[in-house]
């Protein structure tokens, strides 16, 4: 049986990175992924977003080490995943809204988020034609950005092969061996393999597979429909989120990526939990109707297609991370609530220093995402 310092289930969006990160640290890895090559679960329906702005320390933490991490990716590997630093706006018509992100805006200072309040002048040079009338302002945070998740996930498989990672693809997980309070091996459908720290980050995968370790893992999915449509001519910059929400839509948000492309995604309400990833005919008049009543001048682009992914959700809408008490050499790294792409570079990061350099200095995020909290509150801007 071949033994690894570290396996890891899923070669997506955290998987990937992580894999790098822990293999440049001297580690031997495995990485199991049971479709056919990196990327192809929730990764490739990700939309592209990258921000910073959240409501809570750890998640900000992260996602601004993401951030500087891929918006130097091609200098530091010579790999171009179109990142564009175009920023995240949330423009606010409703006065209960400017309350709230007025008051969170303090806290989001207070962690270190380069984020300001905004005036509806700057918000029509920010989004030339987006609907003034009853415009309140909003918050914008300049640093944040978008790039491509394939090319992204590209790049990671082609750095942590070449750092050393070893990646089984086709495999499904059948079972664990579990011995003494630790996982010995994981067997799939083609081999049995053994590590000393074993990482879950198996996206809509994770109820399962926390179910063979005997854990009941409070990760969900639910299904989120996306579109791109034909490029246009370059000309905002900004994903921009709309925070109302009506009968069938809690949210809606969009941007223009680095070929002129609209790329949009809308969160359902209620909810819609299951696996089921076929479009449906009820997405496009609905986001149709909600774009154009915000930002009429895009009523004439045409969408080239749509797709529908999977939002791997916890009950607060916040990442489970960190070591399992019932199985000590099982780390998880889960439940991302569809951030996963912005979450993972940086989590991989983090995660990395957590398992070899042995630091303490991420104890703050462990302690907000550990699967052992009460999952009480619940994430403002997820």
């Amino acid at each position: 049986m071949k033994h690894f310092d570290t396996i890891i289930i899923g070669a997506g969006s955290v998987g990937l990175p992580l894999s790098y990160y822990l293999s440049v640290k001297g580690q031997d890895v495995a990485v199991i992924e049971k479709e056919h090559s990196y990327g192809r679960g929730q990764n490739r329906a990700a939309i592209g977003g990258i921000r910073a702005t959240h409501s809570d320390p750890a998640k900000i933490k992260i996602c601004q080490m993401s951030i500087e991490i891929l918006k130097d990716l091609e200098e530091n590997h010579g790999i171009d995943i179109d990142f564009v630093e175009g920023g995240y706006l949330y423009p606010i018509y409703e006065e209960d809204k400017e309350k709230n992100l007025k008051e969170l805006l303090v806290k989001q200072k207070s962690y270190g988020l380069n984020i300001d309040w905004v005036s509806p002048d700057k918000i029509k040079e920010l989004v030339p034609g987006i609907k003034t009338e009853g415009l309140l302002g909003g918050t914008f945070s300049p640093k944040d950005g978008s790039a491509s998740p394939l090319k992204t996930a590209g790049a990671y498989y082609k750095i942590s092969s070449k750092a050393g990672s070893t990646f089984y693809f086709d495999e499904e997980v059948v079972s664990f061996e579990k011995e003494d309070g630790k996982i010995k091996s994981v067997k799939t459908n083609k081999r049995e393999i053994s590590a000393d720290t074993f990482i879950l980050a198996s996206g809509a995968e994770a109820k399962e597979l926390g179910a063979m370790c005997g854990l009941d893992l409070p990760v969900n999915p639910d299904c989120h429909e996306g579109g791109v449509t034909e490029p246009v001519k370059y000309f905002f910059r900004p994903m921009v989120v709309d925070l109302r929400s009506d009968l069938q839509s809690a949210n809606f948000y969009y941007y223009q990526n680095e070929g002129g492309q609209i790329i949009f995604c809308v969160t359902p309400k209620p909810q819609i939990f299951g696996k089921d990833t076929d479009s449906t005919s009820e997405f496009l008049p609905l986001i149709s109707r909600r774009i154009i009543e915000l930002h009429p001048r895009l009523k004439n682009i045409r969408v080239r297609r749509t797709w529908r992914g999977l939002y791997p959700m916890t009950p607060d809408g916040f990442p489970i991370v960190g070591r399992t008490k019932e199985l000590s050499n099982l780390f998880l790294a889960v439940g991302m609530c569809g951030q996963g792409f912005m979450l993972g570079p940086g989590l991989g990061k983090i995660i990395s220093e957590i398992l070899v350099s042995k630091t303490d200095k991420y104890n703050f995020i462990l302690d907000q995402l550990s699967l052992y909290r009460q999952f009480a509150g619940n994430e403002m801007l997820k």
